[in-house]
């Protein structure tokens, strides 16, 4: 386990967010800020650094347009990022290995008395893929101790793309993922949901089997094949191409979500949304009044996933953005943006 106590943050000791009352609140619900972290050179030197950056500072700006953004910068990066980023955004160099907020920053929560705290979870760099991740390990730590919240500390390793919820005490996740020795070795469906109730104030796990193919970094990520749009209502990627590996993936998902319910009881909505070639349409991140949604650039792959994202969310203005250097580093808009919920 990281050494979150090196960092200063006000660790929560002999006590969980269950018994204290914290739960995970659901995307759409208002948000104070968006947290987002800015690509060094470690990991990206070979997908192109210079087009990550500008991909980044995109979505950074674009958000920003909806609510503000913090972005923690290497102190190295700090001034590149200076010039691409809108100078209301606000720059705190904190030390980071990579760019993935959602997976390595803070999992906020929050309770009914306006007070917000975080899940603490374990980062392993997906699994000790990309070596060094001992800053990212830290990142939820640093930015605690930045912004004066305390955090639990949870052995469990999990990533925040490894979740999608509803803020009403389901959790969905892969068994691919959560399960896979490189995470947690020797843990059980029943020991992962029994963190999952006590961190995330969880009362239902839906298990799908895996995430979409090809996937050599997150070792199959909820988030790259579905997501919440709503209590009940789930947005799943599906393809109907059966020579493709995901084709049998995205069934086996749909099957699995159309036959079970959620924690509260409700048989789940489920709207398919056209898998396209080069990026995850559905790994979109939901801001205050907008939908920012990662782009192909070709208008065959895009047009339809964001008419259907445009129906499913009429109150909110959907942005697409370009989303294929993101897409070539096995993420999305999702995997690096962390909401903090607005109390």
């Amino acid at each position: 386990m990281p050494n979150y106590r090196s960092t200063g943050v006000k660790l929560i000791e002999n006590s969980t967010p269950k018994a204290d009352s914290f739960y995970i609140p659901a995307e759409w619900e208002p948000h104070e800020f968006t947290i987002m972290a800015f690509p060094p050179a470690q990991n990206w030197v070979d997908y192109g650094l210079n087009r990550a950056r500008h991909e980044w500072a995109t979505v950074a700006n674009t958000i920003n347009e909806f609510e503000p953004v913090l972005m923690a910068i290497d102190p190295d990066d700090f001034e590149v990022a200076k010039r691409l980023l809108s100078g209301s955004i606000e720059l705190v160099e904190i030390p980071v290995n990579d760019g993935w907020s959602r997976d390595s920053g803070p999992i906020f929560l929050v309770n009914g008395n306006g007070e917000r705290r975080v899940a603490g979870f374990t980062f392993n760099g997906w699994g000790a893929k990309f070596p060094p991740y001992d800053d990212d390990a830290l990142l939820k730590a640093r930015l605690c101790e930045y912004l004066d919240v305390e955090m639990y500390e949870i052995d469990l390793v999990l990533e925040g793309g490894g979740i999608v919820f509803d803020g009403e005490g389901t959790v969905m996740t892969t068994e691919q993922c959560l399960l896979h020795p490189n995470r947690n070795p020797g843990m059980t469906k029943s020991d992962v949901e029994a963190y999952f109730s006590d961190y995330l104030g969880a009362s239902k796990t839906i298990w799908l089997d895996r995430g979409l193919e090809p996937d050599p970094i997150t070792d199959g990520h909820v988030d790259g094949i579905c997501a919440y749009a709503a209590p009940g209502v789930v947005l799943l990627h599906t393809t109907d191409d059966r020579n493709d590996p995901n084709y049998e993936i995205c069934k086996d998902a749909k099957r699995r979500l159309q036959n079970t319910t959620d924690a509260r009881g409700r048989s789940l909505e489920v709207i398919d949304i056209p898998l396209g070639e080069r990026v995850a349409h559905i790994g979109f991140y939901i801001v205050n009044g907008g939908v920012i949604v990662p782009l192909a650039g070709d208008r065959e792959q895009d047009d339809e996933p964001l008419a259907i994202l445009r129906d499913v969310f009429p109150d909110r203005e959907v942005v697409g953005v370009s989303g294929q250097t993101l897409a070539e580093g096995g993420g999305s808009v999702h995997c690096i943006t962390q909401q903090v919920p607005k109390v």
